[in-house]
Parts: C-alpha cells; sequence; structure tokens
C-alpha cells in the first residue's frame, strides 16, 4: 500500500521527565525530526510530563514543542505514574479519534530517536501490529567507556532471527484500543513497561518484538529512576568485576 493510500493515523508521543535540561531539547528536537519524516501520515500531538522537576526542563521543553504538544508538570516521582498522565493527555487530545488510529509512542527524555523511528511503528502498526517494543543502543555522544560499551554488547541479546525478547519504555508503541484493554500503565517506580507488555500478552493483543526500530539513549550510571536502565548497567558491571 502506497503512502498516500494509507490510513491517517494519530500519534502521541509521551516522554516522562525528571531534570532532564541537558537533554530534553535534544531529545525532543529527534521526535519532530521523525514526524517530518512521516509527511501526511500522521497527526503529532508531544506530551512531556515533567515529574517532580527542579531544573530547567520545563521552560525548555515548552520553548522546543511550541504548538506541537504540551507539558504537564506532577510530583510522582514514578516512571509508570508520570507515563500514565502523558497517555491520558493523548487520548483526551485526540478524543474524536478512533482508538484503533490512535497510536501512543513512547520514549524517554534522555533519549534521541532516528528519522524513521515513526515510520517503523506505524509501519507494524498497518501490519496489524497492536503494540511494538523496539531496542536501545547506548548513545555514543555521551563519551561511552570502554568497559560499558564492551558490557553492553555482551550482555544485550539479539537473537538472529530479528525477534528480541527486550521491553524498553524508550521504544515502546502501542494503539490506544489495545492500551486501553490492558489497563494502561501501571502506577510503578520501575518496569513499568514490562507489566504493561505482559498484561497486553494476557489479554491476546498481537505483539511484535522487532530490532528495525532503534533509539539512542542515555550511558549515564546515575538514572533518575531507581532500578531503571542505569542501574542494571552498574548492576552488571559489579557483576563483572566480582
Amino acid at each position: 500500500m502506497s503512502a498516500a493510500r494509507r490510513p491517517r493515523w494519530f500519534i502521541g508521543v509521551v516522554i516522562p521527565a525528571q531534570n532532564e535540561a541537558a537533554s530534553i531539547e535534544r531529545c525532543l528536537a529527534s521526535v519532530i525530526a521523525a514526524h517530518r519524516h512521516c509527511g501526511a501520515r500522521a497527526r503529532l500531538w508531544i506530551v512531556v510530563v515533567a515529574d517532580a522537576c527542579s531544573d530547567g526542563t520545563v521552560p525548555i521543553a515548552r520553548a522546543a514543542l511550541g504548538r506541537r504538544g504540551e507539558v504537564i508538570e506532577c510530583s510522582f516521582r514514578s516512571p509508570g505514574s508520570a507515563r500514565r498522565l502523558g497517555a491520558a493527555a493523548v487520548i483526551a487530545r485526540f478524543g474524536k479519534a478512533r482508538p484503533r488510529r490512535v497510536w501512543l509512542a513512547n520514549t524517554d527524555a534522555d533519549t534521541r530517536v532516528p528519522a524513521d523511528w515513526l515510520q517503523r511503528h506505524l509501519d507494524h502498526a498497518d501490519d496489524g501490529a497492536s503494540a511494538v517494543a523496539g531496542i536501545v543502543q547506548l548513545d555514543a555522544a555521551d563519551g561511552l567507556r570502554e568497559d560499558l560499551l564492551r558490557l553492553y554488547r555482551t550482555t544485550y541479546e539479539l537473537p538472529c532471527d530479528g525477534r528480541h525478547g527486550h521491553v524498553h519504555g524508550a521504544n515502546l508503541g502501542v494503539r490506544v484500543d489495545a492500551y486501553l484493554d490492558a489497563g494502561g500503565w501501571s502506577h510503578e517506580t520501575v518496569a513499568e513497561d514490562h507489566s504493561l507488555w505482559r498484561r497486553l500478552r494476557l489479554r491476546g493483543w498481537q505483539l511484535r518484538s522487532c530490532v528495525n526500530s532503534v533509539v539512542l539513549t542515555s550511558a549515564r550510571l546515575h538514572g533518575r529512576a531507581v532500578g531503571g536502565f542505569a542501574d542494571t548497567l552498574c548492576r552488571r558491571l559489579e557483576a563483572e568485576r566480582g
């Protein structure tokens, strides 16, 4: 089916942020570029959920967004609760659209998405997927330590058949009807992405784990979420050192 004949989508990109003044502008620029890459295929609304921010995240995000989205301030200190609030804002924004035509694309404020990020999510959606779990790579712009890069390459498993078992909130998309049926994001402070994915599978929705959707995420060892990706890297480094 040609791009011109594909049904129009409504995309809501949800980005939780906690004191991400140093990275949020770069993140938003990448999301906006990814939407331009889609052309007229989709209408976009971006929601940055500033969770307990005490730095310049909010004004920077609002300036970068302009009329493309909104910034919601809260004090949950929970990625799951922040994502849930952002998803609700997207659903309200596109309230007149059919839930089957609204796609919730999720990433993180310390992450950059490639130009084809949204296009690849929608390609999978047009192919029948109700949710898509992509993969992450460490951002070389962070000045990666060699031991960290080596550890990541040896422990982040990607089977040769193109499928994988990873689920990251930094690269996860879900159709709104499936999202609502599964109960939405949980109010968890860690592993909220795995929780939603598990419930989507239990409800029988068609899930797609793919290696052709890749985002670049921070390689910092001190993350905002306890038990999150940064903590996982730290634990792996400690285990390797014995």
